[in-house]
């Protein structure tokens, strides 16, 4: 059993026994990781930090044929508390991480990590009226970082250069855009320049102004159930939509 302190970010935690915690954790040094903290549920526990988004320094007992390893140590660095003022800055947290752990594997990734910890931190400092699209940013980036990216610049299926000050046809299920001709006769959704380069913005991380995000969820919805998801829907994203666009 190797001992390893790596950055890590908390993107679950539950009650197990009456007295420990399991967790979730994109770490730096090891990927995602399941984790039990032992003692974490006794009051004054050392792993009171131990909450959804915290940041910190994580000991973890590493054993290779374990699918559960055991948390050694957690020094908080960022609480991101502020994540849960309000549903829309919580859901959208919450769906970074659903994602995260539906896709990420246990082989060090710290691009991913520092996507993620980017993301997370322009949720908490994002105005109210801002956080859509910091939350549109922040996943896009995320599937961009796991090498999911939609071709956005070039036709998906001859390579030529589409122009981006014009309407391009959205193929969902080769993963990008279509010139006009070979778009023809083909389903598609029409994605207008301002939207294409709002989705491109998205994917490098930025929270670009998009003045309507319904669209832009739509498009993400259907985007990850052809290339992610397989089938399985996010049940975060789900209740995100759901409670972003009611009536």
């Amino acid at each position: 059993m190797a001992l390893l302190p790596t950055d890590a970010i908390v993107l679950q935690s539950f009650p197990y026994g009456d007295t420990s915690r399991i967790v979730r954790l994109l770490t730096r040094g090891a990927g995602v990781q399941s984790a039990i903290a032992k003692g974490a549920a006794r009051p004054r526990s050392r792993y009171s930090t131990l909450e959804p988004f915290a940041e910190g320094v994580a000991a973890l007992y590493i054993r290779d044929s374990r699918d559960l390893q055991t948390l050694g140590g957690f020094d908080l660095t960022r609480s991101r508390q502020d994540l849960g003022r309000d549903l829309v800055r919580f859901g959208s947290a919450s769906l970074v991480a659903e994602l995260v752990i539906r896709t990420g594997s246990e082989q060090p990734q710290p691009e991913l990590f520092d996507a993620v910890a980017a993301g997370l931190d322009r949720l908490v400092a994002a105005d109210r009226d801002a956080v859509e699209t910091a939350a549109l940013a922040a996943v896009w980036h995320v599937i961009a970082t796991l090498g999911f990216a939609p071709e956005l610049d070039a036709c998906i299926a001859c390579g030529a250069v589409v122009d981006a000050a014009a309407a391009a046809s959205f193929d969902y299920g080769a993963g990008g855009v279509r010139c006009t001709s070979c778009a023809a006769g083909l389903p598609g959704r029409l994605l207008p320049p301002h939207a294409r380069a709002a989705l491109a913005g998205f994917n490098r991380g930025h929270a670009v102004h998009a003045p309507v995000t319904e669209g832009h969820w739509r498009l993400l919805t259907r985007y990850l159930e052809h290339h992610i998801l397989e089938g399985s829907p996010l049940r975060s994203l789900q209740f995100l939509v759901t409670s972003l666009h009611a009536g």
